[in-house]
Protein backbone atom coordinates (compact mmCIF):
# COMPACT_ATOMS: atom_id res chain seq x y z
CA UNK A 1 0.00 0.00 0.00
CA UNK A 2 1.35 3.42 -0.94
CA UNK A 3 0.18 6.68 0.60
CA UNK A 4 0.89 10.23 -0.56
CA UNK A 5 -0.13 13.27 1.50
CA UNK A 6 -1.87 15.80 -0.74
CA UNK A 7 -2.52 18.18 2.13
CA UNK A 8 -1.43 17.92 5.75
CA UNK A 9 -1.64 20.38 8.64
CA UNK A 10 0.92 19.55 11.34
CA UNK A 11 -0.93 21.70 13.90
CA UNK A 12 -4.34 20.02 13.56
CA UNK A 13 -2.95 16.74 12.17
CA UNK A 14 -5.72 16.74 9.57
CA UNK A 15 -4.90 15.52 6.11
CA UNK A 16 -5.96 14.43 2.66
CA UNK A 17 -4.17 11.44 1.15
CA UNK A 18 -4.01 9.49 -2.11
CA UNK A 19 -3.79 5.79 -1.31
CA UNK A 20 -2.96 3.03 -3.80
CA UNK A 21 -3.63 -0.57 -2.76
CA UNK A 22 -2.22 -3.30 -4.99
CA UNK A 23 -4.34 -6.39 -5.83
CA UNK A 24 -4.57 -8.65 -2.78
CA UNK A 25 -3.68 -5.86 -0.30
CA UNK A 26 -5.38 -5.83 3.10
CA UNK A 27 -5.26 -3.32 5.95
CA UNK A 28 -4.74 -4.37 9.54
CA UNK A 29 -7.98 -4.27 11.55
CA UNK A 30 -8.03 -1.01 13.49
CA UNK A 31 -10.21 1.39 15.47
CA UNK A 32 -10.50 4.93 14.15
CA UNK A 33 -9.31 7.64 16.53
CA UNK A 34 -10.89 10.32 14.35
CA UNK A 35 -13.45 10.60 11.58
CA UNK A 36 -12.17 9.22 8.28
CA UNK A 37 -13.79 9.43 4.87
CA UNK A 38 -12.72 8.17 1.50
CA UNK A 39 -13.67 8.30 -2.18
CA UNK A 40 -12.89 5.37 -4.47
CA UNK A 41 -11.27 6.57 -7.73
CA UNK A 42 -10.38 3.18 -9.30
CA UNK A 43 -10.96 -0.50 -8.57
CA UNK A 44 -12.85 -2.03 -5.65
CA UNK A 45 -12.45 -1.98 -1.88
CA UNK A 46 -14.11 -4.66 0.27
CA UNK A 47 -14.91 -3.71 3.85
CA UNK A 48 -14.88 -6.18 6.76
CA UNK A 49 -18.71 -6.18 6.82
CA UNK A 50 -18.75 -7.37 3.18
CA UNK A 51 -19.62 -4.00 1.64
CA UNK A 52 -18.00 -3.63 -1.79
CA UNK A 53 -17.06 -0.06 -2.68
CA UNK A 54 -16.48 0.79 -6.35
CA UNK A 55 -15.39 3.79 -8.41
CA UNK A 56 -17.35 6.85 -7.29
CA UNK A 57 -18.43 5.42 -3.92
CA UNK A 58 -17.89 7.56 -0.81
CA UNK A 59 -17.60 6.14 2.70
CA UNK A 60 -17.49 7.74 6.17
CA UNK A 61 -16.25 6.19 9.41
CA UNK A 62 -16.81 7.90 12.75
CA UNK A 63 -14.26 7.87 15.55
CA UNK A 64 -14.49 4.55 17.37
CA UNK A 65 -15.32 2.52 14.24
CA UNK A 66 -13.48 -0.82 14.07
CA UNK A 67 -12.84 -2.35 10.62
CA UNK A 68 -10.38 -3.45 7.99
CA UNK A 69 -10.37 -3.21 4.20
CA UNK A 70 -9.04 -5.39 1.40
CA UNK A 71 -8.98 -5.38 -2.38
CA UNK A 72 -8.81 -8.23 -4.85
CA UNK A 73 -8.50 -5.98 -7.93
CA UNK A 74 -6.42 -3.16 -6.47
CA UNK A 75 -7.77 0.32 -5.89
CA UNK A 76 -6.94 4.00 -5.76
CA UNK A 77 -8.72 6.21 -3.25
CA UNK A 78 -8.60 9.65 -1.69
CA UNK A 79 -8.72 9.54 2.12
CA UNK A 80 -9.72 12.41 4.40
CA UNK A 81 -8.73 12.43 8.10
CA UNK A 82 -10.69 14.93 10.22
CA UNK A 83 -10.51 15.95 13.89
CA UNK A 84 -7.33 13.98 14.54
CA UNK A 85 -6.59 13.90 18.30
CA UNK A 86 -3.24 14.87 19.74
CA UNK A 87 -0.54 12.20 19.55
Amino acid sequence: MKQLAISYDATTRRGIYMIRMEPGAETIAHTHKCMEEFLILEGELIESDGTVLKKGDFCSYLAGTYHNSRTETGCLLVGFDWDRPEA
